[in-house]
């Protein structure tokens, strides 16, 4: 029989294999004629015979790694738990928990098919999509496998359920049903602070610089600095505060879950349907863009680092244009006359 790829060498001195059937071209990258002779008969072998051939190379990888014959996903996850810190690795840790992924924690990674994959996708939640995705490709770059078990184009596409921004209507609606005094302050600083609920519930006296009225700290998902210069509604709010310590000494110590649980009875209580604590975030976000706020300010205040966050996050917002005599009036034309 006839072998499917012959081999010849360039005038640089490289050799290459050529495809009988497609009449493609490949360069094997090497110059050693002894190295690309059992390259080309690996890749012929490959094609006339090629469940010896991954017999084989499940072989080779076990010489290489001998744990790779005991590598399982739980093990995977283990590790890249381990790597990460502070909320990521609090997310993670209940991210390894899924039960869509009881279907392969205990598989080793080396022998894992396609449709074992497929089979936990088609039974978890949007989250197993995410992270299973972001398992996967940490093996790969672990090489604890050889090639994607799935091609990156061939995943199941991430569809997140419909996110909005919490109207001012809505906000103020359920301050006037809040009776705590605490979770009522809480509520205001996510309106002017945009922040997610761990980062606002985390802020400390200490965070605010009177003399330059700005509150500054550090977000407790990415570690980027986010800085709000307030005005006096949002001073107001700063001033019923504890003077020193904790702002939220009581609700800090409640888990995620437990303060977003709280929300949701006060939107019960107002009559709020749809929103979430995250959706100050996006109520923000969307308030600075329709105003027209400057994207690298909105970017330093919500503490994001890529600019595609934080348009994804203001993509909703309605914006009126002004004129451009009126805009140039108010941002340049005013400034001027003050300095002259």
């Amino acid at each position: 029989m006839k072998n499917r790829y012959r081999l010849y060498r360039r005038h640089e001195g490289v050799f290459y294999v050529f495809d009988n059937l497609t009449g493609k071209r490949e360069s094997l990258k090497t110059s050693q004629r002894a190295e690309a002779l059992q390259l080309l008969v690996t890749k012929n072998e490959a094609h006339d015979r090629p469940a010896l051939s991954l017999h084989k190379a499940r072989i080779y990888l076990k010489e290489s790694d001998p744990t790779l014959a005991t590598r399982t996903w739980q093990l995977a996850l283990d590790a890249l738990i381990e790597m990460k810190h502070g909320e990521t690795q609090t997310r993670w840790r209940r991210a390894a928990k899924e039960k869509a992924l009881d279907l392969i924690r205990s598989r080793v990674i080396i022998e894992t098919q396609a449709e074992h994959l497929l089979a936990v996708l088609k039974v978890g939640t949007v989250s197993t999509n995410v992270h299973l995705r972001k398992l996967h490709n940490f093996c790969l770059n672990m090489s604890w496998l050889p090639w994607p078990i799935i091609p990156k184009l061939q995943w199941p596409a991430i569809k997140f359920g419909e996110k909005r921004a919490i109207t001012a209507e809505e906000h103020f609606k359920i301050l006037a049903k809040e009776p705590n005094p605490e979770r009522h302050a809480f509520y205001e600083l996510c309106w002017y602070l945009g922040g997610s609920q761990t980062d606002v519930v985390s802020l400390v006296a200490e965070d605010i610089d009177w003399e330059q009225h700005t509150l500054a700290y550090s977000r407790r998902k990415s570690s980027s600095p986010a800085i709000i210069h307030f005005g006096e509604d949002f001073e107001r709010v700063l001033r019923s505060l504890p003077s020193s310590g904790p702002f939220f000494p009581a609700f800090s110590q409640l888990s995620a879950g437990h303060r977003a649980t709280e929300f949701a009875r006060a939107c019960h209580r107002a009559g709020v349907v749809g929103v979430t604590l995250h959706s100050y975030r996006y109520a923000w976000a969307e308030r600075a863009k329709a105003c027209g706020y400057p994207e690298r300010f909105a970017q330093q205040a919500l503490g994001h680092n890529s600019a595609a966050v934080h348009r994804a996050y203001a993509k909703k917002a309605h914006v009126k244009l002004p004129s451009l005599e009126e805009y140039e009036r108010k941002i340049i034309l005013l400034p001027a006359a003050k300095v002259v």
